[in-house]
């Protein structure tokens, strides 16, 4: 929705009989009177009206009014609440954001009193194993993935992963599992992964070479050969980096690590690159000549001269790279609707397990919203625009077979039924009630087309 009022309209709205608020201590303001068609707002559970009143404060802050950025916000607090319905639970992320914004843009006039950051406990395993099955958000990516890889290393006795993503490995044991079951035996399995990772949740108790060792027992079970390896500074992070949230993440220092010799690289073994929610991450600003490469791309040309079998790429499908306030707003507003939908069909207002998943999604939002530069970290780009990206470096796209279709959908089958997949432009995309979620895609060096003999293409 786009909102075309001019300032003064909307300021013309904002006189008027007083509203009452739930929480007058975020402002240091008086009441403001409010009347016109935003009285209509208050108590509503109307999306369409709830994004309104959000560009309009973004609009506010945009142009440094924050009177009227603090007078909408009086608005959205009536609307707003962490144990309501959907658009009111999604609401209160959303002024969350707002006030720490406003409370940079204008300290003097504005009182944040909650943390910078969300305070965020560490799960357990077993918790985070449970996390990633409440919604098909994260399995998505792990089932079309997955089988991508088993059809990829056909024949091979040697495989080796190097895994970048954010859910401490949780993709593998179902991986291993099917491994055990390969009719010719398992191959050998090595799995490489960095030391650092963006410092995003989900987040667990246990160090990544504990990851490794319990992925190690699991495979040993299952009668997999199996190696695990870490690269990078393994040492423990000072307080200052473990606080720093830029968008290098200590990655600019690892990048020189992606090359055959460091990561012992092996003529025998099919080499697979996984990312999965990984490279919205990586810094798309070019330092320099307009020549140089971003940090971005920098990756995707590394990653490219190792000669990968196979390289899985999977994030949310949503553009969320916008300079612009109101343009991430909107979209922003009109993509995470979705887990908080999702999670209110199953899940009580009450559940711990919502209320956990919800606060993840809600320092997704801050993020997008409440900062600018190398702090605002959560840059998507939707699934057309990275596979734009992935052609413009050289690589080519592979078409998801209808054995991993079939493995997809059946996954899809044991949540709610708001749950669909299409297939478009080589992709596979989760939906939620036909609205696009998740992408997953599949590429191969173009160098690598003819060697690999895949069914590879630049549509």
């Amino acid at each position: 929705m786009h909102v075309t009022s001019s300032h003064s309209h909307m300021k013309a709205e904002l006189k008027g009989t007083s509203i009452s608020f739930q929480n007058p201590t975020l402002f240091n303001t008086p009441h403001n009177p409010l009347t016109g068609a935003l009285k209509g707002c208050l108590g509503s559970l109307d999306g369409a009206c709830i994004e309104k009143l959000l560009l309009h404060c973004a609009s506010a802050l945009e142009s440094n009014d924050i009177t009227l950025a603090q007078q909408v916000m009086w608005v959205l607090n009536n609307v707003a609440s962490p144990v309501g319905d959907t658009n009111q639970r999604l609401t209160s992320w959303f002024l969350r954001a707002l006030i720490s914004r406003a409370s940079r843009i204008c300290p003097a006039a504005m009182s944040f009193k909650g943390s910078n950051t969300i305070q965020r406990r560490l799960m357990t395993v077993t918790e985070l194993a449970g996390y990633v099955d409440l919604i098909p958000w994260h399995r998505f990516g792990y089932c079309a993935s997955n089988n991508e890889i088993y059809k990829a290393i056909t024949g091979f006795q040697r495989v080796h992963i190097l895994d970048f993503s954010i859910t401490h490995c949780m993709q593998w044991p179902t991986f291993i599992d099917a491994l055990a079951k390969r009719p010719e035996g398992p191959p050998s399995l090595r799995i490489t992964v960095p030391s650092c990772r963006p410092h995003v949740p989900p987040s667990v108790n246990i160090s990544i070479h504990e990851v490794g060792l319990r992925l190690g027992n699991f495979a040993k079970f299952r009668d997999v050969p199996f190696e695990f390896n870490v690269i990078g500074n393994t040492g423990p992070l000072t307080p200052a980096e473990l606080s720093d949230e830029s968008t290098s993440f200590h990655f600019e220092s690892m990048l020189s690590l992606l090359n055959p010799t460091m990561l012992n690289l092996r003529e025998d073994e099919a080499l697979v690159i996984n990312c999965q929610n990984w490279l919205r991450y990586l810094s798309d600003d070019r330092k320099g000549s307009r020549q140089s490469l971003s940090l971005r791309d920098a990756f995707l040309n590394l990653i490219k001269g190792l000669n990968p079998r196979i390289v899985l790429l999977v994030d949310e499908d949503c553009d969320l790279s916008a300079s612009s306030l109101t343009s991430r707003i909107t979209t922003c507003f009109n993509h995470l609707w979705i887990p908080f939908d999702s999670l209110e069909t199953f899940l009580p207002k009450d559940s711990c397990q919502r209320t956990e998943f919800e606060s993840d999604v809600g320092q997704k939002i801050e993020n997008i919203i409440s900062f600018e530069g190398h702090q605002r970290i959560e840059r998507l780009e939707s699934g057309v625009q990275m596979s734009q990206r992935m052609k413009s470096a050289g690589y080519l796209s592979v078409p998801f077979c209808d054995e991993t279709v079939r493995e997809v959908k059946g996954l899809l089958d044991e949540h709610a039924s708001g749950w669909g997949m299409k297939r478009e432009e080589g992709m596979l995309v989760l939906t939620w009630k036909g609205n696009s979620c998740v992408f997953a895609t599949a590429w191969v060096p173009h160098e690598m087309r003819d060697h690999i003999g895949m069914d590879a293409s630049m549509s």
